[in-house]
């Protein structure tokens, strides 16, 4: 029975239980009778044991108002004792509850009730029994029987608050069929067919109703199979994904997270259907399982070159060691760069073992040029005199600029350049500025010598001195043109040869102090 259906019942039981038998020494109460069930002249007495339960009326389909509680039954008497008691009075009918004017002027526009308490339904222009109560008024007959009808309005009543408040439509239908049922059995007083057309109305929106909540149960449904497809497109991306290329920690972690959510989703209690559910599991545990055994084998492959990286830089860093204590300066230094290439060209090892390895070869190497130094500070000490002596031997070489009479300066800067030689090494912080300084004079005799070379070739000389021939003629020949430009008064052509003369006559100019510089 479901939740409308016991509340149903409830209700029309608490209206019933109203009329009680109020005689707990007869054998039984007076009680409405419906109009299936017949009436018996008189009540059974207790000195007629054989008026049995075969005797009382038949039950009707709607159930008759409770007989009040009875005291626990004492142990039966034996028949001669029962008979030798006296005769119970006749039983006591109860009082109806009352019932309003307006209630009894509603149920008398369906229904009338006799002196006898048989009471009838007005339905279609005909009149139907629908029982009986027997002792007490017609009014209140009338009254028991268009409660009944009034407990099933109350229901129908409620049933339309809970469609129009879009409550959930389970079991409505059937709550319905009930109350059509109920009324089909005709055992009440009041405007059936109203009622009837409520339940119909409301069978219709019912199904409205119930179309209603399976289109949104359908929309709640397609957003979780799209949430659901998603996560599992997500999760076949991730493990598609070329193991060299990923990302492991943060693919891991969305990982798990697609995982959480999926359970999340599964908790939820939208329901996709078995096959799509199987379906969409079945995919996204395949996807986890590839993209752990690409994980595993990716990490697997990792350790093995983390290994073999380890392995070769270690054999480095015990060259790099073994090097550390030698005094071959240039040599060890050299080993010392191609030890380095090679640590470069090897494979990273795993970070925590790195960083460890570069530490002992770097230790190694700060060995080494810690040893280099200290030797060469103590050598630069040796050299502080011979760095005096060279610094005035720049300081005479300066001297000679700028360059006057070349082979003066020849002669000074050999003499310079045996007592540089003579003087020996300076420390190597002053070592490039005391060369800078001597080159720079060497640098200036070197010049003064390539432009008195340039200056004494021949052949330069020769292509000079025919320039010059070839200008003079060119120029003679441009004025005698303009002589006889001139004399025929032709403006034109005296333009265009002075034009051509003084151009030859500035190329003259600068070829002749060219030759000057030549002699």
């Amino acid at each position: 029975m479901t939740d409308s259906q016991k509340s149903d019942e409830t209700a029309a039981v608490a209206n019933e239980e109203a009329v009680e038998a109020t005689d707990t020494n007869s054998t039984e109460a007076s009680a409405p009778v419906s109009a299936e069930q017949p009436v018996t002249a008189e009540e059974p007495t207790p000195a007629e044991p054989a008026a049995s339960a075969a005797e009382e009326p038949a039950a009707v389909a709607e159930p008759a108002p409770a007989a009040a509680p009875r005291p626990t039954p004492s142990p039966a008497p034996s028949p001669a004792a029962f008979a030798a008691r006296p005769k119970a009075p006749a039983a006591v009918v109860p009082a109806a509850p009352a019932v309003s004017a307006a209630t009894l002027a509603e149920a008398a526009k369906w229904g009338r009730a006799e002196g006898d308490g048989h009471v009838f339904l007005t339905l279609d222009g005909e009149e139907i029994a629908v029982g009986q109560y027997p002792g007490v008024s017609p009014d209140e007959a009338l009254g028991y029987f268009a409660r009944k009808f009034d407990d099933i309005i109350a229901q129908v009543v409620l049933l339309e608050h809970r469609v129009e408040s879009k409550a959930p439509a389970t079991d409505m239908q059937k709550t319905v069929t009930h109350l059509r049922e109920q009324l089909a059995e005709r055992n009440m007083v009041g405007d059936i067919r109203s009622a009837e057309s409520r339940l119909d109305a409301l069978s219709t929106q019912i199904v409205e109703l119930e179309k209603s909540e399976k289109a949104a149960h359908d929309a709640v449904r397609a957003s979780e199979l799209a949430a659901r497809e998603a996560i599992v497109a997500e999760a076949e991306s991730i493990a598609g994904q070329d193991p060299a290329q990923i990302q492991w920690k943060t693919s891991s972690a969305r990982m798990n997270e697609l995982f959480e959510t999926w359970k999340a989703a599964q908790k939820s209690g939208v329901r996709l259907g078995r096959s799509n559910e199987d379906a969409l599991w079945k995919r996204f545990r395949s996807a986890r399982t590839v993209f752990d055994r690409h994980r595993r084998a990716y990490f697997s492959q990792l350790d093995s070159n983390n290994s073999a990286a380890k392995s070769a830089k270690e054999a480095l860093i015990a060259e790099a060691e073994a090097l550390s204590s030698s005094t071959d300066w240039g040599f060890a230094a050299g080993e010392y760069r191609r030890l380095m290439d090679q640590w470069k060209a090897t494979p990273r090892a795993s970070r925590k073992d790195d960083d460890a390895l570069w530490s002992r070869f770097r230790a190694a190497q700060d060995v080494f040029f810690s040893n280099r130094q200290a030797a060469n500070d103590q050598i630069d000490q040796e050299y502080t005199a011979n760095l005096a002596v060279k610094e005035q031997l720049v300081a005479e070489a300066q001297a000679l600029l700028p360059i006057n009479d070349l082979n003066a300066a020849k002669k000074a800067l050999q003499s310079i350049r045996d007592r540089w030689e003579e003087a020996g090494k300076v420390p190597r912080a002053d070592m490039g500025r005391i060369e800078a300084g001597l080159r720079k004079v060497e640098d200036a005799v070197r010049d003064a010598e390539e432009e008195k070379w340039r200056r004494s070739n021949p052949e330069t000389k020769a292509r000079t001195n025919s320039a010059l021939s070839q200008l003079e003629t060119a120029i003679a020949g441009l004025k005698e043109d303009l002589e006889k430009a001139e004399k025929a008064g032709d403006q034109r052509r005296i333009k265009a040869a002075r034009e051509a003369l003084e151009a030859r006559q500035a190329w003259l100019d600068q070829i002749q102090r060219s030759a000057s510089d030549l002699a």
